[in-house]
């Protein structure tokens, strides 16, 4: 019989997260496959058209068996209703596990976005079944809270880094995105250097192909387009981007322009510095599409710009984004530190800053902007073999499947 794996996270289809795709990879690799997931809310917090607390709480889609557990949807996305849904989906998802009943897996698999929280059903689940249960940590806590929650006071960063550290306790293993995160995670956990596995995370193969529109590039077809495409969060530091158009616009650059694809918590400052500072000619906001649109936007692009806020432990992961972009055959801008940088050095495919230094990203750009189009296509070259090396779809998957259920660690020169 094929093994089973259960699947813990709070997002998943509709909203675009790339645990989706993931577990539609288990499935394609022939494993038997079902997730506990939230009602999908994410980013805006109201709930997707056809979902309700009563309704498709459980369906299948790609091979893969869904169930779904209340959640507090983030309406409004102000700092209470972000805690409540935070808090809502573990506690109701333990309840939930009551509906696997009968269900025998041979592993537990937690994808780990924000918030760590929703570790918690995997790790009672594994405990009470005897079954081992694995955290791929993509973003790590207490501190990626602290971008999108303000919390200042000392007793309450300490609750909150205790919580996050016994979660990574309780699970038996781990999986980081990178050298520098294992290393975290062993030091602030004390696993045995063998639980905690390095596996970087790949991005879907819809990336990879050109996908042409030509209405879409007869709108744009009067400027430099750089395109950002993904999350509006505090932890994007998207006000990096408004800064370097007051940058460009102090040095006299008319010719450049800012295309912006999806939505969040910030879209709504962000758009309202733009307009207050007067940029509205260097930005164009497009909204949220479905992820099997952005190739449309990347084939677009003549360049894609990926930010992060300046924090040490940012640092430590790559970004999806980044790996979707060297996917996309397009010249990469990434104002970051850290691994995130790193990848775009190491693959050639174009230029990185330090974050939230717009002086510096403004220089990259029009470094970028003063080249021929064979310089710029060659870096976009350069971006997919790196990809194709380094985070193949079907290699990773393979070995997060060995290590979630055997064990078993990539080797160094897979990684």
């Amino acid at each position: 019989m094929p093994k089973r794996i259960l699947v813990v996270s709070q997002h998943y289809w509709p909203e675009t997260f790339r645990s989706t795709d993931v577990c539609q990879g288990f499935a394609e690799l022939g494993y038997e496959v079902d997730v506990l997931c939230g009602l999908p809310n994410y980013p805006k917090g109201e709930l997707f058209p056809g979902y309700g607390f009563f309704k498709r709480r459980r369906e299948t889609r790609g091979g893969v068996e869904i169930f779904r557990a209340w959640e507090v949807p983030r309406k409004g996305n102000t700092g209470p209703r972000i805690f409540w849904n935070y808090v809502s989906f573990p506690f109701f998802a333990v309840f939930d596990l009551l509906r696997l009943h009968g269900r025998r897996y041979d592993a537990v698999f937690c994808y780990e976005t924000s918030p760590v929280l929703m570790a918690f059903p995997a790790i009672v689940y594994g405990k009470l079944h005897r079954v081992p249960t694995t955290i791929y940590v993509l973003d790590l806590w207490p501190e990626n809270l602290y971008s999108v929650l303000p919390i200042k006071n000392r007793a309450l960063r300490a609750l909150a880094f205790g919580v996050s550290r016994w979660h990574m306790r309780a699970a038996d293993r781990l999986i980081a995105m990178s050298p520098g995160l294992r290393q975290k995670l062993i030091e602030r956990t004390g696993k045995r250097t063998g639980d905690v596995a390095v596996v970087p995370q790949y991005c879907e193969d819809l990336y990879t192909r050109d996908v042409e529109d030509e209405a879409l590039r007869a709108r744009f077809a009067d400027k430099f387009n750089v395109v950002f495409a993904g999350n509006f969060s505090p932890a994007q530091s998207l006000d990096t981007l408004v800064e370097a158009a007051l940058c460009l616009r102090r040095r006299g650059e008319q010719g450049i322009r800012f295309i912006l694809v999806g939505d969040g918590m910030s879209r709504e400052t962000l758009l309202e510095r733009i307009s207050a500072e007067g940029l509205d000619s260097y930005f164009a906001y497009e909204g949220p599409h479905p992820a099997e649109d952005v190739p449309r936007y990347h084939t677009l692009a003549d360049a894609l710009v990926a930010c992060l806020a300046g924090t040490e432990d940012l640092g430590l992961t790559i970004p999806a984004k980044i790996t979707s972009y060297c996917a996309a055959g397009r010249p990469v801008l990434a104002s970051m530190d850290g691994e995130g940088a790193r990848v775009v050095q190491e693959a050639g495919c174009g230029f990185a800053s330090p974050a939230g230094d717009a002086e510096a990203l403004t220089e990259n750009l029009l470094r970028l902007y003063r080249m021929s189009p064979g310089e710029r296509a060659e870096l976009g070259r350069r971006g997919r073999a790196y990809n194709a090396a380094h985070f193949d779809r079907k290699t990773l998957l393979r070995q997060l499947t060995d290590f979630i259920l055997g064990g078993e660690q990539p080797s160094a020169g897979d990684c």
